[in-house]
């Protein structure tokens, strides 16, 4: 089956004394090839354990992971699954290991004993994917904190996957530097056709999933399109909705007939725009 599948996976760590902590408990899921996916919850719900067993960086203590139909437990396909599922994470400077930029992209696929030619129409193909095509001779411990998650993502891309995973992207960039990514992953979705795994602690990262899979204690406490995960999310978890979304209850409640599935700006203008239709 393509995609990734999570069928009952469970992930229990050892502690001190033999101890057993449950990160995730029986998570069934199933992500396909091209969609948007968010995972959201609180501190403490999994969320880094399940990004880390999409490609195998982590092992189910029982269930099972599989990614294109290839089990994340079998050594033979785990250098094939850990190039098609590429991992981003929090802080780019963990990732970020070479002294120039072009070095840094060009590092993955060297690993795979590539042709140089091959390497190089990587390379410049995702640096100008990101943007980064006039600074790729630039160290990237020089760059912003933006163009570092850039660099981070361009090398993931230079492997060619099908999935890219995110842990906390944005967690520490300022406002221009987390909308420019968010900006950048929806390009790649929509129009490469790459599937996005977008894990989050912030709502407001989210808006642009087709679904929303919230983790409460190990568990799937929901998995639905944004709007409907976005309130449950409020009422369980006490996660405040995007600013999109808050807007729109608070004009729902004032009598606005709005479309309850509002969560970015483009569809409230639609919404406001067919109100006004309907009443002249």
């Amino acid at each position: 089956m393509q995609g990734i599948l999570l069928s009952n996976v469970t992930k229990e760590f050892t502690g001190v004394q033999n101890s057993k902590t449950c990160a995730l408990k029986d998570i069934s899921l199933h992500i396909k090839p091209g969609e948007f996916v968010g995972i959201a919850g609180k501190n403490g719900s999994g969320k880094t354990t399940l990004a880390r067993l999409l490609n195998g960086l982590l092992l189910p203590s029982a269930g099972k992971v599989t990614v294109n139909g290839m089990d994340t437990r079998a050594r033979r396909h785990i250098r094939e699954i850990r190039r098609l599922v590429a991992m981003v994470f929090q802080n780019p400077d963990n990732q970020l290991v070479s002294p120039v930029i072009e070095e840094e992209v060009a590092f993955g696929p060297e690993n795979l004993n590539l042709p140089e030619d091959e390497i190089e129409h990587r390379v410049e193909k995702v640096l100008q994917i990101v943007g980064l095509s006039e600074l790729r001779q630039m160290s990237p411990h020089m760059l912003s904190g933006g163009q570092k998650q850039r660099v981070a993502i361009a090398a993931a891309l230079a492997m060619q996957p099908d999935y890219l995973v995110l842990d906390e992207p944005t967690s520490m960039l300022d406002q221009s530097g987390r909308q420019m990514i968010l900006e950048y992953l929806q390009i790649l979705n929509k129009q490469q056709g790459l599937t996005i795994i977008l894990i989050s602690h912030n709502m407001e990262d989210l808006t642009g999933a087709d679904r929303l899979i919230l983790l409460q204690e190990g568990s799937i406490l929901c998995d639905a399109p944004p709007w409907e995960a976005f309130n449950r999310g409020e009422k369980h978890l006490d996660l405040k909705p995007p600013g999109i979304v808050l807007l729109a209850q608070m004009l729902r409640k004032r009598g606005y007939l709005l479309d309850k599935r509002i969560t970015t700006l483009e569809q409230m203008e639609n919404s406001i725009c067919r109100l006004l239709r309907s009443t002249t």
